[in-house]
This record gives structure tokens, C-alpha cells and sequence, in this order.
């Protein structure tokens, strides 16, 4: 028996506040991985913001990500009416239907915002999406998430040449498919482009999918309610023309921008805890380099102005917290 179907038997209540106890020893261990990550990340686009605040969004980043990770395997555990029955409200619904209608097809557009992980069982009810899948480390874990989305509509096909066909085929045919446009690409696979003002190389298989086939773009998350009960699904229109663009480079500029629109919303909400920006040109891969050749980089390019749309100190203030994790 797979191990991890004893988190079928646990209920999420319980899980969620394992979550919690992990995240708050992890805040409480600076040098690990994941909080040098964050911290790095947080100093690259939010300079704006003063250190109380950083540290406040950090914590609250943690919090978010390890109740993500628990939810994420809880749903994978359980049928799909069980996280389809988690979805409370479901914002500019209206947004979706009219996507899921264009014959072009439709392209859903899923940052790593949220517990997306939750939202697939409930946006499979609309239809049999194909969506790529790449198989992830650890014999058990990989049959453990494949068992789970195998109880779903969708078409799993290989994150290769052969699946970008199937995604490309679904889409003429007027379907559906499901992309996660902000992990790190390959270098082939990608262009340098600006995510929250840092140049960084960013996936163009959204962008050239949505060029080939004029598909509608929809942008999708699924956020944990303050209350605790449950999670409400958001719809973003993504209608710039720039998105549909032939220019590679000003189409996936444009997907970005996007993107940080829908992550500003709930903004500690995003993965920060990913290596996003581990290719930018000019300093490599800045979660390797030492303290002060960072530091400088951040320094000349804050300096330069050569920023945009990554102000979100708007959105914060020295006290910021999330109701749920108390």
C-alpha cells in the first residue's frame, strides 16, 4: 500500500494544523533552504517595503505554502467530489463559460498562486482537459499524484515535443488545457523577459500556443478563505492583444504582467518559496552567489529604476498576518 494513502483517513482540519506547527519551526530556522529562498526573493522585488514588513510576509508566505503542500496531497487522497465540495464561491464565473465557449478553444492560464491542486477537480467538471505532467522524484509519490488526477476528465500527456502537440490538437479541436506558465524553463524553452521587474527567463509555450491558435486565455486560482472554510476560485480575463502577440518576447512580457495582477491580489498566496528567478542574465543564478555580489546586484538595480509592476507595498503593512493561522 502507498503510504501516502493515510492522508485519505486524516481529516483536513487536522493536516492544516500540522501545517501549521511545520511552518511556524520553519520560520524559526532561518538557514533553511526555503527561507533563504524566500528571503531572496523577497529582496529582489520588494524593496519598497520596510524590514517589518518583509519579515511579516515571509512568515505569512510560509504559512501559506505548507498549508498548500498539505491540502494539495489531501485532495490528490480523496475523490474529486471531495474537492470539488471545498469550493465555496467562484468569482466572474461568467469569465470561464465564455472561455470554455470560444471554438478556438480555451487556455487556462494557473500561476502557482493558491491550492491549485484543489480548483482541478472542480474545473474538470467542464470537460476533459489535456494537461502536461511531469513525473516528480520518489516511486510512491509519483503513483500517489497520478492515482489522483486519474480519477479526473483530464488527459495527461509528457511535458515534451509529443505533448505540446496533444495541448496544440485539444486546442484546434475547440477544448481545453490547463498551464502553469511561471516555473523555470529550459533554456530553448523559454526568452528573457521581466516577471515583477526582475529579467529572468521565462516559458513561452503559453504564449506561442495562444499566437497559433487565438485560444482565449483565462487566468485561474484557487485561494484558502480567511475563515478557514473552504477555498473561493478567481477568473481573470486575459484580453491584452499583446498576449497574442507573433513577437515571442512581447507576448510573454505581456503573460507576465498578467500574472502579477493576479498574484497581487493575494500576493502571499504565491509560491514564493520556488527558485523563480534562478536564470537572469548579468548574475546567474542569484540563490548561489554569495552575500555581497547579491546585495550589489540588488543595489545597481534598484538604483537604475529599471523596475516595474513590482510595487506591492501598497498591499502591506507592519502587522500583516492570515486569520486562518491561529
Amino acid at each position: 500500500m502507498n503510504p501516502y494513502h493515510i492522508f485519505k483517513f486524516v481529516p483536513l482540519s487536522v493536516l492544516q494544523m500540522l501545517a501549521r506547527f511545520v511552518a511556524w519551526v520553519i520560520i524559526k530556522i532561518p538557514s533553511l533552504s526555503i527561507m533563504r529562498t524566500i528571503h531572496i526573493n523577497m529582496a529582489l522585488i520588494t524593496d519598497k517595503l520596510s524590514e517589518p514588513q518583509k519579515r511579516a510576509l515571509t512568515k505569512d508566505i510560509i504559512y501559506h505554502q505548507c498549508l498548500t503542500s498539505i491540502e494539495s496531497i489531501k485532495s490528490w487522497a480523496m475523490p474529486p467530489e471531495w474537492s470539488i465540495a471545498q469550493i465555496r464561491d467562484v468569482h466572474n464565473k461568467d469569465i470561464l463559460l465564455e472561455g470554455l465557449a470560444n471554438p478556438n478553444g480555451m487556455l487556462a492560464i494557473v500561476p502557482h498562486l493558491g491550492t491549485w491542486e484543489m480548483m482541478n477537480a472542480w474545473l474538470n467538471q467542464f470537460g476533459s482537459p489535456t494537461i502536461m505532467y511531469k513525473p516528480v522524484d520518489g516511486r510512491f509519490a509519483n503513483e500517489f499524484i497520478l492515482q489522483g488526477r486519474a480519477r479526473l476528465n483530464a488527459t495527461l500527456v509528457p511535458t515534451d515535443g509529443s505533448g505540446v502537440k496533444a495541448v496544440f490538437k485539444t486546442l484546434k479541436q475547440g477544448g481545453f488545457s490547463i498551464v502553469l506558465p511561471d516555473h523555470v524553463p529550459d533554456p530553448s524553452g523559454g526568452v528573457v523577459v521581466p516577471f515583477f521587474g526582475i529579467k529572468t527567463l521565462t516559458s513561452t509555450l503559453a504564449s506561442k500556443l495562444a499566437s497559433k491558435t487565438k485560444c482565449d486565455l483565462v487566468g485561474l486560482s484557487c485561494i484558502r478563505r480567511n475563515d478557514g472554510r473552504g477555498f473561493d476560485i478567481y477568473c481573470y480575463k486575459l484580453d491584452d492583444p499583446a498576449l497574442y502577440d507573433r513577437n515571442t518576447e512581447v507576448a510573454t512580457h505581456a503573460l507576465n504582467q498578467a500574472m502579477e495582477h493576479m498574484i497581487k491580489d493575494n500576493y502571499s498566496h504565491y509560491m514564493w518559496g520556488y527558485r523563480r528567478f534562478k536564470r537572469i542574465p548579468n548574475l546567474g543564478n542569484p540563490y548561489r552567489k554569495d552575500k555581497a555580489t547579491l546585495a550589489a546586484f540588488i543595489q545597481s538595480h534598484h538604483a537604475t529604476g529599471s523596475r516595474s509592476g513590482n510595487d506591492v507595498s501598497g498591499s502591506f503593512t507592519d502587522d500583516t498576518n492570515i486569520d486562518n493561522r491561529k
